[in-house]
């Protein structure tokens, strides 16, 4: 796994997702907004307690999920 220090998992912290600093932010969540057009700044503008880095890292979280080979069960 690479180095996603910023990237946190906790059973009690919304449902054991991946979130940033353990706070109730998702990779998820970061990553929609991207995706809906937001910018960092404006992402950084509605959650002022996140920091450029934890966008960035929320990105490069999600892009070594995506590219993470995983191979199906042999069914009988």
């Amino acid at each position: 796994m690479e180095n996603f220090d910023r990237i946190k998992f906790d059973p009690n912290v919304m449902g054991g997702k991946p979130t940033i600093r353990g706070i109730r932010v998702t990779v998820g969540a970061i990553v929609g907004l991207v995706a809906s057009g937001y910018t960092t700044q404006k992402i950084l503008k509605m959650y002022p307690y996140l920091e450029k880095e934890d966008v960035k890292q929320a990105l490069q979280y999600a892009a070594w999920r995506a590219d993470e080979l995983e191979q199906p069960l042999d069914t009988v």
